[in-house]
C-alpha cells in the first residue's frame, strides 16, 4: 500500500487486505518492516537504537561516509536530549514539570511556546477531544487505580474542573496557567514533534534517505534506490500480527492505543475510553499524525469523517470490535 496525494474518500476495507506479517520490536504498534532483498544493504545504511520520551527509538538513514552519518546521528541524539529537558513528565528539573508544579515558567523557550500552541491549536481544531490539560485527573486515577480503590466522586468533579486548554496563557515571556491545580501532559503530541525537529535538523544536513521512529514515524524521501520505506501497523490485541502495511515516502505515520488501564482519557467523561483497539494516522508531519490519532481515539465513529476532514490532507485507520475502518482525506491507499 503506498500513499500518494489523491482525493478524499471514505470506506471500510475487509480483513482479507490486512496482511499478516510479524514486527520487528515487541510491544511498538508501529514497527519497520524487514525488506528480504537486501538491495538497501551494506556500508551506506547506518542505524541507530535506543529509547526516546520512554519509548524504544530507532534512526535509519543512508550516507556515504561512515565517520558523517555518525555525526550525523550524534547530533540527533542532541537535539533528542534537549526537547526531553523541554518535554519530559519524567524529568523532576524539565520545563513542562516546573510548569506544571509551579503554574508558571519564566521566560519560555521557543519549541515549548511552539508545542504548547500547537497542542491548543488541535483543542480547537477537534473539538475538546483533545486537551493536554488532562493531567491532573491523570494523576487522580493513577493514584486510586495504584491503590485499587475509586475515586470519590467529588474528587473527580475537582479534577474535571481543571481541565481547559484554552485557560493556559503563552506568551513570549511567561506560560502561566489560569487555575491553581492546573497541569499538562504533552504525551500525545510531543513525541510527534520531537520527531518532526530531527526530521527538520536532517534535512537541513541534506539528508534525503532517513526512517525515523521516535515513538512515531517520520519517512524523509524513499530508499537510495527509489522504493517506498515499509511500515507495519500492529494489531494490539494480537501483537504478533500486523494489521496493514503502508509504504510511505515522505509521510509520518502515528498510532495511538490504549492499554489495559485505557491511559487515554475523554477530557469531558473523566474516564478512559475504549471505541477503537487502535487508530493510525498517516499525515505529512508527525507533530498532526500524533495529536490526529490522539483525538481520533476519543472521536465517535459518526464523528471521524468530519474530523479527518479539517486536514488538508490525513488518512486515518481505525481498528475496532467492528472491524477495520479506513478514512481518507487527500490521501488515497492503493
Amino acid at each position: 500500500m503506498t500513499l500518494i496525494p489523491g482525493s478524499a474518500r471514505s470506506n471500510a476495507i475487509p480483513r482479507r487486505r490486512f496482511l499478516q506479517l510479524l514486527g520487528a520490536a515487541a510491544g511498538c504498534l508501529l514497527v519497520p518492516q524487514t525488506d528480504a532483498s537486501g538491495s538497501d544493504a551494506g556500508s551506506l545504511r547506518h542505524e541507530w537504537t535506543g529509547t526516546a520520551l520512554g519509548a524504544v527509538a530507532n534512526i535509519t538513514l543512508f550516507h556515504p561516509d561512515r565517520g558523517e552519518a555518525r555525526s550525523i546521528i550524534q547530533a540527533c541524539l542532541a537535539e533528542i536530549a534537549r526537547l526531553e529537558a523541554e518535554f519530559s513528565l519524567f524529568r523532576p528539573d524539565s520545563a513542562l514539570c516546573r510548569l506544571n508544579r509551579g503554574g508558571v515558567l519564566e521566560y519560555p523557550s521557543l519549541d515549548m511556546r511552539r508545542l504548547l500552541s500547537e497542542a491548543v491549536r488541535f483543542g480547537d481544531f477537534s473539538d475538546g477531544h483533545f486537551d493536554v490539560t488532562v493531567q491532573p485527573l491523570w494523576r487522580l486515577l493513577a493514584a486510586h487505580r495504584a491503590a485499587r480503590t475509586v475515586p470519590p466522586q467529588e474528587e473527580l468533579q475537582a479534577a474535571l474542573a481543571l481541565i481547559d486548554y484554552q485557560r493556559i496563557d503563552i506568551g513570549v515571556r511567561r506560560i502561566r496557567f489560569a487555575q491553581p491545580g492546573m497541569a499538562v501532559t504533552l504525551n500525545g503530541i510531543a513525541q510527534g514533534y520531537v520527531t518532526d525537529r530531527v526530521a527538520e535538523l536532517l534535512r537541513a544536513r541534506g539528508i534525503e534517505h532517513v526512517l525515523l521512529d521516535l515513538g512515531e514515524m517520520r519517512a524523509l524521501g524513499p530508499k537510495p534506490d527509489g522504493r517506498p520505506w515499509r511500515i507495519g501497523v500492529r494489531d494490539p490485541v494480537r501483537p504478533d500480527h500486523v494489521l496493514q502495511e503502508l509504504d510511505v515516502i515522505d509521510w509520518a505515520v502515528a498510532t495511538s492505543a490504549a492499554g489495559a488501564n485505557l491511559n487515554i482519557l475523554d477530557p469531558r467523561k473523566g474516564e478512559g475510553r475504549a471505541l477503537y483497539s487502535s487508530v493510525t494516522v498517516v499525515a505529512p508531519n508527525a507533530t498532526t499524525a500524533d495529536a490526529l490519532s490522539t483525538s481520533l481515539y476519543l472521536t465517535p465513529p459518526d464523528e471521524v469523517e468530519g474530523l479527518v476532514g479539517k486536514s488538508s490532507q490525513a488518512a486515518a485507520l481505525l481498528a475496532g470490535p467492528g472491524g477495520i475502518r479506513v478514512v481518507e482525506n487527500g490521501i488515497v491507499f492503493l
